[in-house]
């Protein structure tokens, strides 16, 4: 299930793009839990900086997991990209991240 989890370009199967879900799941709570206290200890900025952060880690995945399959040429690939940012911003992270757990498991 976690073979190839930091391998990007590699073609997963649905237990596979299930354990994908969940490593960079849970790696996105603990950069948004790290970047919230920080946000909150220096007062930054007055917005929700977990949605943005959230919204920029989907499109951050999803644009390397294109270019490492050589899937940027592909307009519908890059359709799925952009809802699976879109979802993330305007929904939820997580629904976001499976689009972008969906992304993985298309070949090359």
């Amino acid at each position: 299930m976690f073979t190839h989890i930091t391998n990007l370009a590699h073609t997963r199967s649905i237990t596979q793009a299930f354990g994908f879900f969940l490593f960079y799941s849970i790696l996105l709570i603990g950069l948004t839990t790290f970047l919230g206290d920080v946000n909150g200890l220096l007062s930054v900025v007055d917005g929700s900086v977990v949605t943005l952060v959230g919204a920029g880690w989907t499109l951050i995945l999803s644009s390397m997991i294109l270019s490492g399959k050589k899937l940027t040429n592909d307009m519908m690939s890059v359709i799925i990209a952009v809802v699976g940012v879109y979802l993330s911003y305007t929904v939820d992270v997580t629904i976001g991240m499976v689009v972008v757990a969906y992304l993985t498991t298309l070949g090359k």
